[in-house]
């Protein structure tokens, strides 16, 4: 049956629509899990909060497990699935620049216009910033191409790579997220009682 667009049953015409109502309920769950404050995103670095982790992690499991259920059951065909293809040093050096942005201002770009949605004024600089960026790296896209295409991997998945299975990737996966998921409550365990005592001596 899906994907819906690439199979015909609907015209690439919605497009935008479908886009516009993922939009804004991903907005929605953003705002709603705490994430237009700079303080909960940061907390992930600091160890007293976790919520980033938690609901992005859990919401990386449910598709993936939700993916196979409909890949097994003959409601999407993973073929047509579209897979972002991996250019390996630039996509390494954006991250380590993205996760750099992300401890110095407490936001990425999808939570800054949360906050800005709500009136965030350290939200709004950084969104600011954020267009400086994207302005500065299509100026110097012609000079820097050459790197941004380097190493490329291909439209490959994780588990490709490891040469290894969807259905046991996803269950190291789903293993590894218990962990996490424990190993973080015990962090913030320990982290909020050694701030709580710091605050009263």
């Amino acid at each position: 049956m899906g994907p819906l667009i690439p199979q015909g049953i609907i015209t690439g015409e919605w497009d935008f629509v479908i886009a516009l109502l993922l939009g804004i309920a991903f907005g929605f769950i953003l705002e709603a899990s705490g994430f237009s404050s700079s303080r909960n995103i940061a907390g992930v670095f600091y160890g007293y909060n976790f919520v980033v982790l938690r609901v992005f992690l859990t919401a990386v499991l449910v598709a993936m497990i939700g993916l196979l259920y409909f890949d097994y059951m003959g409601w999407i065909e993973m073929d047509l699935v579209y897979v972002l293809p991996t250019y390996l040093s630039s996509m390494v050096l954006g991250s380590v620049i993205m996760g750099l942005g992300f401890v110095l201002g407490g936001f990425c770009p999808g939570t800054s216009y949360t906050a800005i949605a709500i009136g965030k004024i350290d939200a709004m600089v950084f969104t600011g910033g954020l267009f400086l960026g994207i302005f500065l790296f299509s100026e110097a896209f012609p000079w820097i191409s050459d790197f941004y295409y380097s190493d490329n991997l291909g439209s490959v998945t994780i588990s490709e790579v490891l040469g290894i299975s969807n259905e046991l990737f996803t269950f190291i996966m789903v293993v590894m997220g218990l962990v996490a998921f424990w190993g973080t409550w015990l962090i913030e365990k320990k982290v909020r009682k050694t701030i709580k005592h710091y605050k009263f001596e």
